[in-house]
């Protein structure tokens, strides 16, 4: 009976592990998609992550997100201030002046040139005692001021021009042939002139549109630390050492432009506004393209007020210019009026002469009267009466010889009776 129960027991717990097999199977089976489905969410999610945080990142690429202070910004930029042509750098330890220099045309000198050029800078670096740097810079093109410069000189052509037309017009009136024919010369010449800037404007105009158009500038930085000084800095107030590092550097810009002159170099020290635009340009190259130092100064952005022009002042000017533009025609009047007096003065001058002329043989005739014969007298008299009236001559009259002779026998008879 024992040996019996034993299969069927291990029969029962075969079925029984075979029914838990399949229900672990079943679970597995059941569970499956839905993992799947919580796999596929967190890998779209994390995918969602790294493409906002790519664009994020390329967003803020380049950008500062951090807290900016003025501290930070001076110990970027790596200088305290720019006073006096100076750049002071490490809290008062060390300045900079720097000197802008401009080359010569080197590939079309003779040889002879080229060798005393050499030669010149040869010397030019045996003579330095002290250490320099050189920089140089490329910067785009900036024409604005000779643009400006252009066209305020073809504002000027163009109202010369109006006041040449104006002064025509009263010479036509005045009939004076020889002005007008000067005026309208002038005019012609004042055309060419504004043609020709007008098209040079334009080109300029159109240079400055390129962006491509670069200029490279050279320049020496000479630089001087106030520990040169020597014999203790202690006992020298800050503005002494102030003025001595100023001294020594103007002394040493001096010399390198004097002997940099030996290879036909010139230079010049840049003063503080142009130091400041060197490093604006070096700190910020593509925004010094769009916004330029010297439109941000001359608009006066730095400014805390409006320093514009007061409405009486702008008045005053108006009022100015009105009157020299009424002074330039009251000019112009006064000399065509004073041309016109000036051909009648001559005339009369003439017919003045004419009378004295006369009058002054009347008094020869008058004072030799008594030694002519009174007949020849008043002759005489009447010849000098009758002058300036041209008489017919027989040609002109188409009368004979006689016949003319013959009218002034009659004449002269009934004059005398």
């Amino acid at each position: 009976m024992g040996s019996e129960m034993i299969p069927l027991l291990q029969v029962g717990i075969y079925v029984i592990v075979g029914i838990m097999l399949l229900l672990v199977l079943l679970y597995i089976y059941l569970m499956k998609p839905r993992t799947q489905k919580l796999e596929k969410n967190e890998d779209e999610s994390l995918t969602d992550n790294t493409d906002e945080n790519k664009k994020k990142a390329n967003q803020d690429y380049g950008k500062f997100t951090g807290n900016l202070t003025r501290e930070s910004i001076f110990e970027f930029m790596e200088f305290d201030e720019i006073v006096d042509n100076m750049i002071v750098r490490k809290k008062g330890e060390q300045y900079i002046m720097i000197l802008q220099c401009n080359g010569v045309n080197y590939d079309l000198m003779s040889e002879q040139e080229k060798i005393a050029i050499e030669e010149g800078f040869v010397q030019f670096l045996n003579t330095l005692r002290f250490p320099i740097q050189l920089y140089i810079q490329s910067r785009t093109l900036n024409l604005r001021d000779i643009i400006d410069e252009y066209k305020s000189r073809i504002d000027n052509l163009t109202l010369e021009i109006d006041k040449i037309d104006a002064k025509i017009a009263q010479a036509k009136t005045m009939g004076n042939k020889a002005l007008r024919e000067k005026l309208e010369f002038e005019k012609r010449r004042k055309i060419n002139i504004l043609e020709y800037g007008v098209s040079i404007t334009d080109y300029v105009e159109k240079l400055s549109s390129n962006k491509n158009v670069l200029q490279q500038r050279t320049y020496v930085v000479v630089s001087y630390y106030s520990a040169e000084i020597g014999g203790g800095l202690e006992k020298y107030s800050k503005e002494e050492i102030y003025n001595m590092c100023f001294a020594e550097l103007y002394t040493r810009c001096q010399n390198i432009a004097s002997a940099l002159g030996n290879s036909q170099i010139t230079c010049s020290i840049l003063d503080s506004e142009q130091l400041a635009e060197l490093l604006y340009i070096a700190y910020n190259r593509d925004e010094a393209e769009l916004l330029q130092l010297s439109k941000a100064l001359d608009a006066q952005y730095d400014s805390l007020y409006s320093t514009g022009k007061d409405v009486l002042q702008k008045k005053q000017e108006k009022l100015d210019q009105e009157i020299n533009i009424a002074a330039i025609d009251m000019a112009t009047d006064s000399i065509l009026k004073a041309d016109r007096k000036k051909q009648i003065e001559e005339l009369e001058l003439a017919i003045s002469k004419e009378e004295k002329i006369r009058q002054r043989a009347n008094e020869l005739l008058d004072t030799y009267e008594h030694q002519l014969d009174p007949r020849v007298y008043k002759l005489a008299k009447e010849e000098i009466k009758n002058d300036g009236k041209k008489e017919k001559t027989p040609k002109d009259s188409g009368e004979t010889t006689e016949n003319v002779v013959r009218k002034k026998i009659v004449k002269r008879r009934k004059t005398e009776n």
